[in-house]
């Protein structure tokens, strides 16, 4: 770590370091650690474990970089990364840390993953209960600059930890053919205001049915992505071979030859 560190601040040297390094900002660095992160989730589902350390290596590049900047404006740097970072996790394993500090070790309670997961709600809680003093809401510190699907389900489980939530995913999926109506209606008067909020809702409440199924919508669409992408190469094949281009062919061809590559897919 001290030889990476080193690494970092002369790459970020005026005089001597890299010119693109050394122009760059909090803000600059963003997007590139967006795009680690969806490279180190895409090696996990690719199971491409032999890349994985690789990956790994540059999404750490980008978290001392920004100690090698939160450190050249006097805010932070590395050690104070770590320190929060351990601190937090002592704090909000109680169950595990007694007394929040590594010495208590090795005294266990017996809670299940549900009650440990319900503590860790009532310990984020009460920090934001501290940061924000009274006026605080269940719904504090969920970023904005989430992916919508992502944000969408923090919400959710946040709302559903006080209370607020259906009793099993019945009345959620009630709610999402609610949705789907009131979308249809919409599209019917063509109303284009409408007709995008009726979508948003629809969409909110496929999340929440997710949540309810325990099933990671983001997860899902990706793999839904997979899927389709995986077929219609294969349909290009398919129309290729025909000597025909795609506008070629009629819609109903093409639909035929998607249900072939469906039925030769299906898992």
């Amino acid at each position: 770590m001290d030889e990476l560190l080193k690494i970092i601040a002369m790459l970020r040297d005026k005089e001597h370091g890299c010119p693109w390094d050394a122009k760059q900002t909090f803000k600059s660095i963003a997007p590139h650690t967006l795009e680690e992160v969806y490279e180190v989730v895409d090696t996990l589902e690719r199971a491409d474990y032999s890349h994985l350390a690789n990956e790994l290596g540059d999404l750490l590049f980008q978290v001392v970089f920004y100690a090698q900047l939160g450190k050249e404006a006097g805010i932070f740097d590395f050690d104070v990364i770590v320190n929060e970072i351990t601190q937090k996790l002592l704090t909000r394993h109680p169950h595990v840390f007694p007394d929040a500090t590594i010495e208590s070790f090795g005294v266990k309670a017996k809670l299940s993953p549900e009650q440990v997961e319900g503590k860790w709600e009532e310990i984020k809680t009460e920090e934001r209960q501290n940061k924000a003093g009274a006026d605080v809401s269940i719904l504090d510190d969920i970023p904005k600059a989430f992916p919508a699907i992502t944000r969408a389900r923090k919400i959710q489980k946040r709302a559903a930890s006080v209370g607020f939530d259906w009793p099993d995913s019945s009345g959620v999926l009630e709610k999402v053919g609610e949705e789907a109506v009131e979308l249809k209606e919409a599209i019917s008067s063509g109303a284009t205001a409408a007709i995008d909020e009726e979508l948003g809702d629809l969409l909110f409440s496929l999340v929440n049915l997710a949540r309810h199924l325990k099933v990671d919508p983001e997860t899902s669409l990706r793999q839904a992505n997979e899927k389709f992408e995986y077929r219609f190469r294969n349909l290009e094949t398919r129309v290729n071979a025909s000597g025909k281009s795609m506008e070629e062919h009629t819609l109903e061809s093409l639909e035929d030859y998607w249900q072939a590559v469906k039925a030769e897919t299906a898992n």
